[in-house]
């Protein structure tokens, strides 16, 4: 009988721990959700003085300092940095999202700029269909479709859009597609490299990636002191602890279910934008989020 009793709990153990590891990983996500939901007013108090490359560079430059700071102190293993060539491709891929999705916020409203940036999800597997031959499910087909379908009534029917709100859209686009590939390098990478050394590298090598034009695009006197501490702000809430907690997230979940979750950013940015900045979505553009939504959610929930 002690037998039984033993092999069933031995049985059991690898599933407790399962769950336990699925847990922490929605309490993870569930933070960083919190934490990115700041971004979207914090970048639009510093572009009132600074322009994108500078806020993006800033925000990158100072978190990778924080979070390899921080791993210093936890004795991280440095040997780990010999991975640098890897490094400075994701760190270029980070540059390409966090540039484009700050520029975004320039030209188009946080609730397009937000809605457009997580539809990372369905350009994952389109990526993964293209690249590496994954098949694609008829419902994450629908899902597609029904994305498209959101994003048009946004661009559409938007009382509003003009010829700007399309450029801030198109940034959006492409901020999407390069947080798809930053998704999936970063759950690549759970195995190889401690955390805080990984994300700390990433964003300081993205950073280093946009210094040069942030050095080309200075704005002489922009550097004000709410500037400065936007940006600070920037670098320390949705990125430094934000983007590490969802980096961790992804190396408890699947990126499908991480990129599920994260999606509420979008409700937490707009709602944070009518708060602190008085920027009301249209009933069309509410509209429009929330069908795109259903499409990222067919998406997903194929690939969960």
């Amino acid at each position: 009988m002690s037998d039984i009793s033993g092999a069933s709990s031995a049985a059991q153990a690898p599933s407790e721990s399962s769950a336990l590891v699925t847990r922490s990983g929605l309490l993870l996500v569930g933070l960083a959700v919190l934490f990115f939901s700041t971004s979207p007013v914090l970048v639009r108090w510093a572009a009132e003085s600074l322009s994108s490359y500078e806020i993006a560079a800033g925000r990158l430059l100072l978190a990778g300092l924080l979070v390899l700071g921080t791993a210093a102190l936890r004795g991280a293993a440095w040997t780990d940095l010999a991975r640098w060539p890897t490094f400075a491709a994701i760190g270029l891929v980070a540059a390409i999202h966090f540039g484009a999705y700050i520029g975004s916020l320039s030209f188009t409203t946080i609730a397009h700029s937000l809605a457009l940036v997580y539809t990372a999800p369905i350009f994952a597997a389109l990526l993964s269909w293209w690249w590496l031959g994954e098949s694609l499910r008829l419902r994450q087909w629908l899902g597609i479709v029904i994305a498209v379908v959101g994003v048009a009534i946004m661009a559409g029917f938007t009382p509003n859009f003009d010829r700007t709100m399309l450029i801030g859209d198109a940034l959006a686009l492409v901020s999407a597609v390069t947080f798809a590939v930053y998704s999936i390098a970063g759950r690549r990478q759970r195995h190889r490299v401690s955390l805080l050394v990984y994300a700390g590298a990433v964003y300081l090598a993205g950073g280093l990636w946009l210094l040069p034009a942030a050095a080309l695009n200075f704005s002489a006197g922009g550097y004000t002191l709410p500037a400065l501490l936007s940006v600070v702000a920037l670098a320390v809430i949705p990125l430094g602890l934000g983007h590490t907690l969802y980096n961790a997230a992804l190396r408890r979940m699947r990126a499908t279910s991480v990129n599920l979750l994260a999606t509420q950013e979008v409700t937490g940015g707009v709602l944070l934008g009518i708060l602190l900045l008085g920027e009301i979505p249209s009933s069309v553009t509410v509209g429009g989020i929330a069908v795109t939504l259903v499409g990222i959610i067919l998406v997903m929930l194929e690939t969960s």
